[in-house]
């Protein structure tokens, strides 16, 4: 059984940093694309950020360098670094997982194979 559980969500003051994480279980983890999408109240699920198995390829949506994924395959984990946060980040972080390579179906959404349950973050202002 696959499980993503994300952690590290929190209250935080605008201008602050929370470090995301992503403990993956139940599957060869240094196979999968792994990334970050995020949904704001009343708004639609949106795409993050993006690391491939190897690590070496990276993807965001335009968070304007504020924030960096990474990961540990060793540790089956996935981070996500977030500095310089704003109340516009205000959403729940979910882990998304993807047998597969990146593309304009794992930033929409639908080539995702598993996900998490979500992390709240709130970046008060």
């Amino acid at each position: 059984q696959v499980q993503l559980v994300e952690s590290g969500g929190g209250l935080v003051q605008a201008g602050g940093s929370l470090r995301l994480s992503c403990a993956a279980s139940g599957l060869t983890f240094s196979s999968y694309l792994m990334g970050w999408f995020r949904q704001a109240p009343g708004k639609e699920r949106e795409f993050v950020a993006a690391i491939h198995w190897s690590g070496s390829d990276t993807y965001y949506a335009d968070s304007k360098g504020r924030f960096t994924i990474s990961r540990d395959d060793a540790k089956n984990t996935m981070y996500l670094q977030m500095s310089s946060l704003k109340p516009e980040d205000t959403a729940v972080y979910y882990c998304a997982a993807r047998a597969g390579r990146y593309n304009s179906d794992y930033v929409a959404g639908r080539g995702v194979d598993y996900w998490g349950q979500g992390t709240q973050v709130t970046v008060s202002s």
